[in-house]
């Protein structure tokens, strides 16, 4: 199989992992590849074989919805087999109890040992563990951007309350769209909305969990709410990403067409990237609304002083 540069992870997920890939050959026609030279690539890259990789990642599957409270038999088809007498013994081999004894999320985990870090994490989502921490520590300098953006936001929200519910809608940059995918930046409202709610599809992806229905825009006083629940989330993941030293971490989206992956050091950085870019928009679009933002100082710098109660 010739390199096409397509992402690794995504050939992973595409030719292993779909639905109707129940054999080698199927993955291996999937990818375009003669069955000895997919399996060779693969086992290369990933330290495990087609076949071992599918009904690992399945098994994981499996326990995952068994602790969400589905069927043993519903799973059992589910996951490709054909009886639940066999899903129920290759499920005992691989975790040590059977099925039903699965309890919930949090008496067991639903990973088993991988070579090579790929494990099912949720319905649309793979994570991928780089194996160990990196060499180089994100270091205090994430912790204080990060809570930076989530005071600045706060600060930015809570100028926002004395805006008018006219001035809150007016378009003020016609056809504007930070980025082509996310939805418009014409108006305070759309931007205050991006800076509150676009951190929480990334959290669920790395949670596991179901996407909230947070589309906007919103109200101040609903953002407000929304931001005093997905801020101390946003910094608890953070203190934790940075406590493993899983910044090389991958996590790997299958709602995007095609499916992309991403180093948790990609999103925070692509977060705070786009999220300062917002703050600058949002406090011109409130100085044209005829709010004072002098005070709004955007300096990281002069926020860490305030916050530290002098120039340390």
């Amino acid at each position: 199989m010739t390199d096409t540069g397509r992402d690794r992870i995504r050939e992973l997920l595409d030719a292993v992992l779909a639905d109707d890939h129940h054999t080698l050959d199927d993955m291996a026609t999937g990818a375009h590849a003669s069955a000895f030279h997919f399996s060779r690539q693969l086992a290369r890259h990933t330290g495990e074989s087609p076949v071992a990789l599918r009904r690992r990642v399945m098994l994981e599957r499996a326990a995952w919805h068994l602790q969400r409270g589905e069927s043993v038999t519903d799973t059992a088809f589910a996951s490709g087999y054909e009886s639940v007498e066999g899903f129920a013994r290759a499920f005992t081999r691989a975790f040590g109890h059977p099925p039903s004894r699965s309890g919930s999320r949090t008496e067991h985990g639903h990973w088993l040992p991988s070579p090579n870090g790929i494990h099912f994490h949720s319905p649309t989502v793979l994570y991928v563990d780089s194996g160990g921490a990196s060499e180089e520590s994100a270091g205090d300098v994430v912790a204080l951007m990060v809570r930076h953006d989530l005071d600045d936001i706060a600060a930015l929200l809570a100028a926002g309350k004395d805006i008018d519910d006219e001035s809150y809608v007016t378009v003020r940059l016609p056809g504007h769209r930070v980025l082509p995918w996310a939805g418009p930046d014409e108006t305070i409202a759309d931007v205050l909305t991006h800076l509150v709610v676009d951190k929480a599809p990334w959290m669920a992806s790395i949670d596991g969990t179901d996407e909230s229905d947070l589309d906007g825009p919103h109200g101040v006083p609903a953002l407000i709410e929304m931001h005093e629940e997905i801020a101390p989330r946003w910094l608890a993941l953070t203190r934790d990403i940075e406590r493993r030293g899983a910044w090389p971490d991958r996590i790997v989206d299958a709602i995007c067409d095609p499916p992309e992956s991403f180093l948790l050091s990609q999103v925070w950085s692509h977060v705070l990237t786009f999220s300062a870019h917002r703050r600058q928009l949002v406090r011109w679009m409130l100085a044209d609304a005829g709010i004072d933002v002098h005070r709004l100082d955007p300096d990281p710098i002069m926020w860490h002083r305030h916050q530290s109660g002098g120039f340390t």
